[in-house]
């Protein structure tokens, strides 16, 4: 768990984007700190920065699941912010159904066409049903894995109608979930392959780095992978096994991608509403700032 906000070492943010970002004449400033799954440590952290800073980010865990127009909230991570009253919290959900919704649209420019691709992977997609909707529509078949990799059981959804079918179901059950299977912020360092068959068929794997790097195969070569948060050393691993294009749903700084909610932390305290941004909001704010996704090949370009 992290939190961001508009205090510590000031980011410029023609070193994001390009562009300048400034409020109120000040550059703009964000700083990550993690707890390492310490639950009591980032509760007081979110406890003491109420009101004293302009937008909180909650990382390695979800506060609330979408589906469609619903949200269900997931009780224990709530827990971590009950005490907060005044800054706008948010967990990146916001980004996740706007910039990654659009993920291969914004990168098509630099792609030079909109992808296609027989066989994806959504290892898990219950907070990135964005995504795993961008990635079915450029896609002729997918499979998502949230009962493989989330629960080990030996079930694999094909499509977004059947995800959403038991999504419906799940959903309301999840929300009681305890920390320890909601945290994936410190998960994913072990090597671990399973679920081979998946990860070798798929042309595109999309999700979450933090958990499909735990699962995969040592031979990715030619592959797509559709990610959030990397380091140089991620970018190296996914090169080492072949991977052919790397596109990280959040630019790149200083070697890093963001995670959505650090980004979508930065975006709230740059609106400076008081309060979080619906989705039209942070789509103006996507092209306003001409937000656009890493793209990066690791082997040659066509």
């Amino acid at each position: 768990m992290h939190r961001s906000a508009w205090r510590g070492r000031p980011v410029q943010y023609n070193d994001l984007y390009g562009k300048n970002l400034v409020r109120g004449g000040e550059p703009v400033s964000v700083e990550r700190i993690g707890t390492d799954g310490d639950v009591e440590k980032a509760r007081r952290l979110f406890t003491e920065l109420d009101g004293k800073v302009s937008a909180l980010g909650v990382g390695g865990i979800d506060l609330y699941l979408r589906l469609d127009t619903r949200e269900y909230p997931l009780n224990t991570a709530l827990r971590l912010v009950e005490n907060v009253r005044h800054t706008p919290v948010v967990d990146g959900r916001g980004l996740k159904h706007t910039l990654e919704r659009r993920v291969f649209d914004l990168a098509e420019p630099e792609l030079g066409c909109r992808p296609r691709f027989r066989h994806a992977l959504v290892p898990v997609a219950v907070d990135r049903l964005g995504l795993a909707e961008a990635v079915a529509e450029v896609s002729d078949h997918i499979v998502i894995g949230d009962f493989m990799v989330a629960l080990g059981l030996p079930v694999a959804l094909r499509g977004i109608p059947q995800y959403r079918r038991v999504a419906r179901v799940m959903f309301p059950l999840v929300s009681y979930f305890p920390m320890g299977l909601l945290f994936y912020g410190s998960s994913g360092t072990e090597d671990d392959p399973r679920h081979l068959r998946y990860f070798e068929e798929a042309d595109l794997i999309a999700g979450d780095f933090l958990i499909m790097r735990k699962y995969l195969p040592p031979d990715l070569h030619g592959k797509t992978v559709v990610t959030n948060t990397t380091t140089r050393a991620n970018l190296e691993l996914l090169r080492g096994r072949g991977v052919r294009l790397l596109i990280t749903t959040t630019p790149r700084y200083e070697g890093r991608s963001f995670g959505t909610n650090v980004l979508e932390a930065a975006l709230t305290a740059y609106a400076d509403k008081g309060r979080t941004l619906t989705d039209t909001e942070l789509n103006d704010l996507i092209d306003g700032l001409g937000l656009r996704p890493s793209v990066q090949w690791l082997a040659d370009a066509p």
